[in-house]
C-alpha cells in the first residue's frame, strides 16, 4: 500500500512570488487559485498568529481544486506555554474558527514548539490528550514539530506512537541544532524542508532534489506524505515544490 505525497509551500500570499512564480500582472485575489493548480498542498502559517473568520475557510475550499490538501499550523497560544496541558481555552478558540469548513481538503494540524521548550513526558502526554480525534465528524491528523535536541529520544517516539500523532521532520541547514526525526508514530508522514537556496533556479540541486524525491517515496510506503519547502530561499520554494512534484509523477 502507497499512500498519497503531496507537495506544497507556506502560504501563497508573498510579494517576490509575483512575476517569479505567479504570472505577470496576475491578480493578487487569484494568487491561491493559481499555486493550487501547480502544487499539491500548502501550509496555512497565518493561523499561528491570529484566526480567520467561516467565510476565509469556505472561500479557501472553494477557490481550490478536488484533491487538493492544506495543512494548518496551529495557534502560538496553545504551544507556546510552560504548562502545554493548560492549552485547553485556546485549543478552543482555533479549532473553533471554522477550519472544518474545509471538509475532505483538511490536512494535519502542526503544532510548532519552540526552541525552548524540552521534551517533559508528563506535560506532553496531558498535551496529547487533549487533540481530538475528529470535529464536525472530520478525521483529524496531529503533527508535532518540536525543536528541542531533548525530544529525541525513543520515550518521545514511544509517546507520539501511543496517540497516533507524526512527529515533523525537519531539515534546516541554519539550525544544525534541530533534531531530525524520522520516525513512523502516526499514518502519515509531515516533512517541513527549508535549506532551499537563492543561487538555485529549483531552489536545490537536481542531485539533491532526487534524493528527496527518493525518500519521499519511502516515506509514502508506510502513508500519506505532506511535505513543504519552507523557509530557506523563500523565492524559491515554489519551484522546488514543482520540481519535486515533476520528480514524483
Amino acid at each position: 500500500m502507497t499512500g498519497t505525497i503531496r507537495v506544497g509551500v507556506g502560504g501563497w500570499t508573498y510579494e517576490p512570488w509575483r512575476g517569479v512564480f505567479y504570472p505577470e500582472k496576475w491578480s493578487q485575489k487569484r494568487e491561491l487559485e493559481y499555486a493550487s493548480r501547480q502544487l499539491t498542498s500548502i501550509e496555512i502559517n497565518g493561523t499561528y498568529y491570529s484566526t480567520f473568520k467561516p467565510d476565509s475557510w469556505m472561500k479557501w475550499r472553494d477557490e481550490t481544486p478536488e484533491g487538493f490538501v492544506f495543512s494548518v499550523k496551529a495557534s502560538r497560544y496553545c504551544t507556546n506555554r510552560k504548562v502545554l496541558s493548560d492549552m485547553g481555552e485556546s485549543m478552543g478558540r482555533f479549532l473553533d474558527q471554522g477550519l472544518t469548513a474545509l471538509g475532505d481538503k483538511l490536512g494535519p494540524i502542526n503544532w510548532q514548539f519552540m526552541g525552548t521548550k524540552k521534551f517533559d513526558p508528563e506535560d506532553f502526554e496531558g498535551f496529547l490528550k487533549l487533540l481530538p480525534q475528529e470535529k464536525d465528524g472530520l478525521r483529524l491528523r496531529h503533527a508535532l514539530e518540536v525543536r528541542n535536541a531533548s525530544f529525541d529520544t525513543p520515550q518521545f517516539y514511544d509517546l507520539a506512537a501511543k496517540y497516533g500523532v507524526a512527529i515533523v521532520y525537519a531539515e534546516d541547514e541554519e539550525a544544525p541544532e534541530w533534531p531530525r526525526i524520522d520516525q513512523p508514530t502516526a499514518d502519515f508522514t509531515y516533512a517541513r524542508l527549508m535549506s532551499s537556496r537563492e543561487d538555485e533556479p529549483t531552489g536545490m540541486t537536481s542531485t539533491e532534489l532526487d534524493a528527496i524525491a527518493a525518500r519521499t517515496r519511502d516515506w509514502a510506503k508506510r502513508g500519506d506524505v505532506f511535505a513543504y519547502f519552507i523557509s530557506g530561499a523563500k523565492v524559491r520554494n515554489p519551484a522546488a515544490a514543482m520540481a519535486l512534484i515533476e520528480r514524483i509523477g
